[in-house]
């Protein structure tokens, strides 16, 4: 048998598709598969502009550069005459271009051929992860990488130093009033309750808002810029305030926060107590906050995404008392309805503690379940 060595040249393409999700996932991948396997990896992105409010590193003027240990090169047409890398991963179906494939089909050796999809918890992705394509026209083949949360998927990506980072951080009491004081906040009052809301247009926030109005406990929502901007006229009377800008009414007062680095938003997740995520990569890194959270699916026509949303809650709300799943099951279906949010969201945060405590149960189980960036790699050697 011939001896052949692994799989060192990774291409990963990405192509922009809601501005943060697609280029947030992939920016993880690249940099955790450069840093923790020893890879080579090119980052191919279209929209470096939209990669640059996650990483402030990024120049949008530079077509190749390196950052984190990664080469980053703008995808531009007409592709350029280019060397495929042993493997080759196709984000979110992206599209590879024409002349990269016919390139990879010159090789005497073909490279690894992967389409990483979409996160999901959906019983069907266990059955998918792992076949293989056959190109009808090339020699080529291509498999489908699921990421997911059950045996038998690819898992999720989680850095290897992320609990110790976390832990770091909630166990400094400096370090969390300098976070705050980098946002242009003080740290919180005893009472008061610190949400983040990363939601997508048009959903509803201002009905949140007018539960949170008449709360005892004062409530701090952090909303990035350009978001929940619809809802926030609409509650206020105006638009949403600059950068560092606050609107107040009653026990509620709204902060725009600057759109984070994806650090930044991680450190943002960990201080706060309770995170709206939306999409993927806030949602996981929701979950490994070990927090209460909200998710929100991208919305898809005929109600496509409830059902994703109750996929999860499925297997989410195991082991959860069962006065807990049905508050937890009320508010995020309310939450993803844009429908009778107040009335369920009393329910929801009465059940905080327990949330708090089912947060670590699950990340444990997540972390068991194995990490997409390890998995991958071994996949992808495995395919030799």
């Amino acid at each position: 048998m011939t001896y052949m060595p692994s799989p060192k040249n990774w291409d990963i393409f990405c192509r922009v598709v809601d501005n943060y999700g697609d280029i947030g996932i992939c920016w993880r991948l690249a940099r955790q598969l450069a840093a923790e396997h020893g890879l080579q990896v090119r980052l191919w992105v279209d929209d470096l502009t939209a990669f640059r409010r996650l990483c402030p590193d990024i120049d949008p003027g530079q077509a190749t550069q390196s950052c984190r240990g990664v080469e980053v090169r703008h995808w531009v047409e007409p592709f350029p005459e280019i060397e495929p890398a042993d493997v080759v991963v196709e984000a979110f179906a992206c599209e590879l271009p024409e002349p990269y494939v016919q390139a990879m089909a010159a090789r005497s050796e073909k490279p690894r051929w992967i389409n990483l999809e979409y996160l999901s918890a959906e019983e069907w992705v266990g059955e998918c992860h792992g076949l293989a394509s056959p190109s009808p026209r090339l020699p080529l083949t291509k498999h489908f990488y699921f990421p997911g949360f059950a045996a038998g998927t690819g898992g999720v990506l989680r850095e290897r130093d992320l609990d110790a980072r976390r832990r770091a951080f909630r166990q400094d009491p400096l370090a969390q009033a300098a976070f705050w004081q980098e946002l242009g906040l003080a740290a919180p009052r005893e009472e008061e309750i610190r949400i983040s809301l990363f939601c997508y247009p048009g959903s509803r926030a201002e009905a949140l808002f007018a539960g949170w109005r008449g709360q005892g406990s004062p409530v701090t929502c952090l909303v990035p810029e350009g978001i929940a901007g619809e809802a926030i006229a609409a509650f206020f009377g105006q638009a949403a305030p600059l950068v560092g800008g606050a609107l107040r009414q009653g026990s509620l007062e709204v902060r725009i926060l600057p759109f984070l680095a994806q650090d930044d938003y991680d450190r943002l997740l960990w201080a706060c107590d309770c995170n709206f995520v939306r999409g993927e990569d806030s949602f996981l890194r929701g979950q490994w906050a070990l927090r209460p959270m909200v998710w929100q699916p991208y919305p898809q026509a005929e109600g496509t995404h409830l059902l994703k949303l109750e996929a999860f809650l499925r297997i989410y709300c195991r082991g959860m008392p069962a006065e807990t799943a049905r508050a937890v099951a009320a508010f995020w279906g309310a939450w993803s309805r844009g429908e009778g949010m107040a009335e369920a969201w009393p329910a929801f945060w009465a059940q905080r503690t327990v949330l708090a405590q089912h947060a670590e149960a699950w990340s444990a189980t997540l972390r068991d379940n194995g990490d997409l960036a390890a998995r991958l790699a071994q996949f992808c050697s495995d395919q030799l």
